[in-house]
């Protein structure tokens, strides 16, 4: 199983960047994506996540607003698209296939995960 995350790099604060993960329809395609961060020292971090039908989203408090997660039906890619970004935005974004068809914020319910992409955001 494999995912692949793309569209991470620098950018400035308030600046916008894309973030888009693509895995095999057979691993996600009845299943719900996620992305998560990790900054360095701190914990990996929810971010947001689609259900299999693109019909629910849900979003860490921290990006609401600002991030939108998307995704087409029963596709295999999803997207992060980052607004408004800040520097505590920085991190390593890494994204998910979910164990179940809605969306989870504990990474334990996560099955598959990709390699992650490097957001900076400078101030």
């Amino acid at each position: 199983v494999q995912l692949q995350a793309s569209g991470g790099g620098l950018v400035q604060a308030g600046g916008s960047l894309r973030l888009s993960c693509t895995t095999s329809k057979r691993t996600s395609s009845n299943n719900a994506m996620g992305w998560f961060r990790q900054a360095p020292g701190k914990e990996r971090e929810f971010v947001a996540a689609v259900s299999w039908s693109a019909s629910t989203t849900y979003y860490a408090d921290s990006v609401k607003g600002r991030f939108t997660i998307s995704r087409d039906y029963g596709k295999s890619v999803v997207n992060l698209q980052m607004n408004s970004l800040k520097p505590e935005d920085t991190a390593v974004y890494f994204c998910a296939v979910a164990r179940s068809s809605q969306p989870r914020v504990e990474a334990s319910e996560y099955r598959y995960w990709g390699q992650g992409t490097l957001v900076t955001v400078s101030s």
